[in-house]
């Protein structure tokens, strides 16, 4: 048997995109509200029950979450070019050396109804 687990956390930040056109809002620095969901895959333990312990999930996330709330995601090291696509790889190569269960990594940016989800390589 095997389940998916997931933990949520939000985080806000600014970015731009210089690909755009002169004028056009994206080319601006504007910012987000973003949503990141990191799913765990696998067999619960017989003895807790457990999948992973969320605890270290959370810790994992912190970490992530840190280096990118209330920054110009541009800036930070890997992002220059911060879509929601390269977003979910980012954070997917940051957590899979501490969670070597990780399934998947889905960014949203809700207030746009717009989503990436990554599985990995």
């Amino acid at each position: 048997m095997t389940l998916e687990i997931a933990y949520r956390f939000g985080f806000d930040a600014a970015h731009h995109f210089d690909h755009f056109p002169e004028g056009h809002p994206n080319r601006r620095m504007h910012g987000h509200s973003f949503q990141v969901e990191v799913a765990i895959e696998g067999t619960p333990d017989p003895g807790s029950g457990f999948v992973a312990d969320f605890d270290e999930i959370r810790a994992a996330c912190e970490t992530i979450r840190a280096r990118l709330e209330h920054h110009v995601l541009n800036d930070v090291e890997g992002l220059a070019m911060p879509s929601l696509e390269n977003l979910s790889i980012w954070i997917w190569n940051g957590l899979e050396a501490r969670l070597p269960a990780l399934a998947r990594v889905t960014v949203r940016r809700d207030s746009c109804g717009q989503s990436c989800s990554y599985t990995g390589p």
